[in-house]
């Protein structure tokens, strides 16, 4: 079992960016997928310049677990997940793309595999795997691409990192290094924490409202720099291998 105990209790942290159209839609089915539960629903407004903020805020009088952050300038997808985790009330996170395109239904699944006794020990981070991608074919040609040569690199063992859907314990969130664009890297930061990560096939759903805020060229030039950053953190960290306390 997780070192990190789940006791029934999730927060869902999705960061947003002028998606007007996808915030209530995607709220009730979070509300559905998690009915039954103790859960909090925190969105993160990264200054949208569109109806976002004045929607979210209408859906919290039908919605009361819901929370609305917002930022006055947009700070990056990254800043408003770290936004959202450091506001979160609850041990243990799930994240989600505000565009709709990952499926809240799926994130029953990866609380069952948390609970798994199967699972590692350490065990931090579940990661969604989306093996059948709804994107355009070049989208899903460079993010195949990117996946393998980040994959040799970081030797992160996840095929999918880009997913959106994914699950970790807050407080080992807030021990990794923050930096733009981290939220691609998670599974190796979590690794290089000392954390276990584990994939979980989900779906991946076609975008059906909004256009989509990355491209290919504004991914690929970031990604090559955090890439190599990332390299370095993990050549420069050393585990300790902690000895049983005499006095126990």
């Amino acid at each position: 079992m997780p070192k990190h105990a789940y006791h029934g209790r999730l927060s869902v942290v999705v960061p947003v960016k002028n998606e007007q159209d996808n915030v209530e839609p995607l709220v009730r089915e979070i509300a559905a997928a998690l009915s039954g539960t103790t859960f909090e629903i925190l969105y993160v407004d990264d200054g949208s310049t569109d109806a976002t903020q004045a929607r979210l805020l209408a859906l919290q009088a039908e919605f009361p677990m819901l929370r609305v952050i917002r930022h006055r300038v947009s700070c990056g997808q990254s800043r408003a997940v770290t936004t959202g985790v450091n506001a979160a009330r609850y041990e243990w996170i799930a994240t989600l793309d505000g565009d709709g395109q990952n499926d809240p239904a799926d994130i029953p699944a990866l609380l069952a595999e948390l609970t798994n006794p199967a699972q590692p020990a350490n065990l931090e981070l579940l990661a969604g795997w989306r093996a059948r991608r709804n994107d355009t074919f070049l989208r899903r040609l460079s993010s195949k691409i990117a996946n393998g040569v980040r994959s040799r690199m970081l030797r992160d063992n996840t095929p999918d990192t880009g997913c959106g859907l994914k699950l970790f314990a807050r407080e080992t969130f807030l021990q990794l290094p923050n930096f733009d664009h981290m939220h691609r890297f998670l599974p190796a930061l979590v690794m290089r924490n000392g954390g276990a990560v584990v994939s979980v096939l989900v779906r991946h759903r076609a975008r059906e409202r909004g256009t989509s805020k990355y491209g290919v060229h504004n991914r690929l030039w970031v990604g090559i720099v955090d890439l190599f950053g990332v390299a370095w953190l993990q050549r420069r960290v050393r585990l300790p291998l902690i000895e049983p306390d005499s006095d126990l």
